[in-house]
């Protein structure tokens, strides 16, 4: 049965369950399979291997898991739930998320995460926007999976100018120190979130951080990956 005035946030057909937020039509079209790379999610000719690039410099991070490019529909909601405000938009998204996590999931055979990490904001840009768009998603991602989600467990303690304005090297420098972790993370499997990755140069420094805390390994997850 249908509910009442509540349709998809794409395609405006009802709902049957209001909670979803996105049809399974739109689902299943947001969620198809791409040739990418398991460990940077880029662009590969085998998507069961990491790519040439990741077996002579592999990232930091184990697997990388993106629901789609940053490309319409998709990115179109991330930028409603980031610059306008529209929190509302949070679970549907995080929805995605898990729907292409357990799919990864069952593919590569990862292993369960302890932790769901969101990447921080530093806490003017917070205040000036209000929230942390990634720790939105990651209350009910790490709900779903079971698992912890520490809204405190990395800081960022430099102010650092928006990533999209710099190149792939500025984006380097522009993270260094950027971020601290507060806690040891001995032994467990992290599940790094973020909205969108471009470069990889934030999860990257993060997830050095990470590692450098004692988490055995890092998985990185985000709704759009720029290809």
């Amino acid at each position: 049965m249908l509910t009442p005035g509540v349709r998809c946030w794409l395609c405006q057909l009802p709902l049957k369950i209001a909670a979803h937020g996105i049809c399974s039509v739109c689902c299943r079209t947001l969620l198809l399979p791409a040739a990418l790379c398991p460990r940077c999610g880029l662009p590969a000719a085998l998507p069961s291997i990491p790519c040439g690039r990741c077996q002579q410099k592999p990232p930091p991070w184990r697997q990388m898991i993106a629901v789609t490019d940053y490309r319409p529909p998709l990115s179109t909601l991330v930028q409603r739930l980031k610059y306008q405000g529209m929190w509302q938009l949070a679970p549907a998204l995080a929805r995605l998320m898990l729907l292409r996590y357990l799919q990864a999931r069952r593919e590569r055979g990862l292993s369960a995460v302890h932790r769901v990490v969101a990447v921080p904001l530093h806490h003017r840009r917070q205040w000036r926007r209000g929230f942390n768009q990634t720790q939105l998603l990651a209350r009910p991602l790490a709900r779903w999976l079971s698992c912890r989600t520490s809204a405190g467990l990395l800081r960022r303690v430099k102010n650092t100018p928006a990533q999209q304005t710099l190149t792939a090297g500025a984006r380097r420098r522009n993270l260094r120190n950027a971020f601290v972790c507060t806690e040891r993370l001995d032994g467990e499997t992290i599940l790094l979130l973020d909205d969108v990755i471009t470069t990889g140069s934030t999860v990257a420094e993060i997830s050095r951080l990470l590692l450098d805390a004692g988490a055995a390994s890092v998985q990185v997850i985000c709704l759009c990956r720029t290809l």
